[in-house]
């Protein structure tokens, strides 16, 4: 079984992403093991197995979820895992 763990920042009100990557990645693969648990401010680190394959604070944007997917299915085959292609942040204005 393949597990993802996903470290959001709770006060950025990042949850609702986190739940929305667990909904899509379990209606396409239902035997992954998603958790989701708050971390460090501005955070949303993804790490399939316990490798890093998506980091917010060094991308400063979301993972696109296909692409976490298809890291998924890579590490359910044993294959080496890939940088996660990047969505971009939107309705997001700095002040």
């Amino acid at each position: 079984m393949v597990k993802v763990d996903v470290e959001y920042c709770g006060k950025c009100n990042f949850e609702w992403q986190c739940k929305m990557l667990q909904s899509f990645l379990l209606q396409q693969k239902p035997d992954t093991e998603m958790v989701c648990h708050k971390g460090r401010q501005g955070s949303f680190e993804v790490k399939i197995n316990d490798e890093l394959v998506h980091s917010k604070l060094q991308s400063l944007a979301f993972p696109d979820h296909q692409s976490v997917l298809e890291n998924v299915k890579r590490a359910e085959e044993g294959q080496p895992m890939v940088k996660t292609k990047e969505q971009p942040i939107e309705n997001c204005a700095i002040m």
